[in-house]
């Protein structure tokens, strides 16, 4: 596929971020509006995957947004480190989609995971993802690794096939707040560790990359990941995302051929 065809693609695979913690309620509602308002200056172009915020901001992205087709996605499980009790993670997650929220990522238990109590790090991820499908059985759930945290390849395969085994619809390389962050080296891994685990269930399971990403060449290469390692059925924003807001105008900008600040 053409460059200028894979920056299209892209933008609307993109999670549209907000993770700030001088987010407040209009600042949210007002990037909502840009994304409802997007296609009268961009109507060829796709909107965003989903609006992503914190779990307090999952209402006001729900009552704002002019179609369910960009879904309410929040951080949730105390993002970003994961350092609270399991039933604070799970209401928090709980409460988010019962606001509206579609989708939650949520942060692998690291505290648990680099001791080696897997069982304890995959007990969370089916708390809160039986939780999130109680309120709604179509919430989906992605697990972030933190690969940056993860200094061994073993390390990044034991916690992908972890996630996906206890529940998770998408794994995501990162928070974005801790360095390194997202790396093509982690992302080729994840998607073998995904290959390996469609070809043994049949289960399609997602990957996103987030953290760090912000050019349209590394647009193009985490698609040449995908593409190569999972094939063409991935390359939908069911099964592919990014966390990458700042890549949004300069994808627009690469295709319009001009600095482009919408987002």
């Amino acid at each position: 596929m053409e460059k200028q065809a894979i920056y299209k693609a892209v933008l609307g695979m993109i999670d549209l971020t907000s993770l700030n913690s001088t987010d407040t309620y209009a600042k949210i509602a007002g990037m909502t509006e840009k994304v409802n308002h997007f296609h009268d200056s961009f109507p060829d172009y796709p909107l965003p995957a989903s609006i992503c915020v914190y779990p307090n901001f999952a209402a006001t992205v729900a009552r704002t947004r002019a179609t369910s087709d960009v879904h309410v996605t929040v951080v949730g499980g105390c993002f970003p480190a994961s350092q609270s009790p399991l039933p604070v993670k799970v209401a928090e997650c709980e409460t988010a989609v019962r606001d509206g929220a579609d989708e939650v990522d949520i942060v692998l238990a690291l505290n648990s995971f680099l001791e080696k109590n897997y069982p304890e790090a995959a007990r969370e991820i089916v708390a809160i993802s039986h939780a999130i499908r109680a309120v709604n059985p179509m919430a989906h759930l992605k697990v972030i690794l933190e690969t940056g945290a993860l200094k061994e390849k073993a390390l990044i395969e034991d916690a992908s096939f972890l996630a996906m085994e206890a529940g998770a619809d998408f794994i995501k390389t990162s928070t974005g707040k801790m360095q390194p962050a997202a790396t093509p080296e982690a992302a080729e891994i994840m998607c073998l560790c995904i290959k390996q685990y469609y070809d043994k269930t049949g289960r399609m399971v997602g990957f996103k990359p987030a953290g760090g990403i912000a050019t349209p060449e590394d647009a193009v290469t985490y698609w040449d990941i995908v593409e190569g390692t999972l094939g063409e059925k991935w390359l939908d924003k069911r099964w592919f995302r990014f966390g990458a807001s700042r890549m949004a105008n300069n994808l627009l900008s690469a295709l319009e051929g001009r600095e482009v600040k919408y987002y």
